[in-house]
């Protein structure tokens, strides 16, 4: 059995994707079950708060919610800062992603065409350019979070850049966060990391 086991929807993207990047780049082996939706409604009551990502660690046994874990992986893998008000600083951001997430996702539950272009429009030029602009004051010098190399925060913040820039949300232009030249940099240190370029040519 691998020390660690990732349990998420597959496709490589939200949540799941942020714990699988954090042991890439640490460098540790693990186990990646991916499940689709019937599988995961059969697995649910067992989860500690019945969603998915969990990370099993062999001999300490299933942790849920995203950060949490995060800071797990950081803590063992020296991708989380040990002094406290740093460690805040990398917490507010990761929370940050968190709360973008939760604003940005229920816009694609909007049946009616027209409010949904509504509200995404609304999120485009309101909501993430104020978030954007609140993550390049606690990013720092760069090229990452942390300094130089990178870490937990980075990672969810690459994925947060990449979603935005990808295309994929109708109505929220791929140039959203382009005046955030400190986020691109951070994205960018993550996207060219070695172990994440073999991480998604392995995948093909």
């Amino acid at each position: 059995m691998a020390e660690f086991k990732v349990t998420y929807f597959d496709m490589a993207g939200s949540r799941g994707e942020d714990v699988r990047l954090a042991l890439v780049i640490a460098g540790r082996t693990f186990e990646d079950i991916r499940v689709d939706r019937e599988a995961f409604l059969k697995l649910k009551p067992e989860l500690p708060f019945g969603s998915l990502p969990v990370l099993e660690v062999e001999g300490h046994g299933v942790f849920s919610q995203t950060n949490a874990i995060l800071r797990l992986i950081g803590r063992l893998c020296d991708l989380y800062p040990q002094e406290p008000f740093e460690a805040a600083r990398h917490d507010a951001l990761m929370d940050a992603v968190e709360d973008l997430r939760h604003r940005i996702g229920p816009t694609a539950r909007i049946q009616d065409a027209a409010a949904k272009k509504a509200a995404r429009q609304q999120l485009a030029t309101d909501l993430i350019p104020r978030w954007g602009e609140g993550v390049e004051r606690l990013i720092g010098q760069g090229p990452f979070v942390g300094g130089e190399r990178p870490g937990v925060a980075d990672i969810k913040l690459y994925m947060a850049h990449r979603w935005l820039g990808s295309g994929v949300l109708d109505d929220i232009p791929k140039d959203v966060l382009d005046h955030c030249p400190k986020l691109e940099a951070v994205a960018n240190g993550i996207a060219t990391h070695p172990a994440v370029r073999d991480w998604y040519a392995k995948a093909g």
